[in-house]
């Protein structure tokens, strides 16, 4: 009789335990040096690419799914890795005017994640706050993830319309007769997040 009462005691509190632990959120601080994004923007002629670099971020997670995080791009980190010399300094000093991101007047973008939904196997529907310049708009994209030498490793890859965001240089969109020299308004993202558990 005193063993069953032990028992049923200890299946007590594991029941317990089990409940306390399972609603517990685990932030993972993002290792801004080992985390990267790639950017490509097209035109009519072509496309240029390049990186940008990540200022801080985090991954949350509960019982090691995925239930949101954040991350701040340093906009005056923009670089452009398919030219060089004097035509690689004018495209990145271009980007980074009133023109295209204003990074003086708006030094950071950032994106909230603020809803996630099971897609498979370590894989998640995202729905995301980005904040670029003075807008906010809802983006949304596809996460993977995997481990790594203990560290969590988030992927996704997110196409987003520059007009929105009020960067409209070169919109054919917004303006007439561009010809050759229009821009397309999306461009793309390819993120990699990598965060310490």
């Amino acid at each position: 009789m005193q063993s069953f009462k032990l028992l049923l005691a200890v299946l007590v509190l594991s029941v317990g335990f089990s409940a306390f632990t399972a609603g517990i959120i685990e932030t993972a601080k993002v290792d801004t040096a080992a985390s990267e994004i790639t950017w490509k923007g097209y035109k009519v002629t072509g496309e240029h690419a390049g990186t940008i670099k990540i200022k801080e971020g985090k991954l949350d997670y509960e019982a090691g799914i995925l239930q949101g995080g954040s991350f701040t791009i340093d906009m005056n980190s923009i670089t452009c890795t398919d030219l060089e010399g004097e035509y690689k300094g004018q495209l990145e000093g271009h980007l980074k005017s009133p023109d295209f991101f204003g990074v003086e007047k708006y030094p950071t973008a950032k994106l909230n994640i603020t809803d996630v939904a099971a897609n498979g196997v370590n894989r998640y529907k995202v729905t995301a706050d980005l904040t670029i310049k003075e807008t906010t708009k809802p983006v949304k994209f596809i996460v993977n993830t995997t481990e790594e030498n203990g560290k969590i490793v988030a992927v996704s890859d997110i196409q987003i319309d520059r007009t929105e965001y009020d960067v409209r240089y070169g919109s054919g969109s917004f303006f007439d007769s561009l010809g050759d020299k229009t821009i397309y308004d999306e461009f793309d993202l390819s993120v990699k997040l990598v965060a310490n558990k």
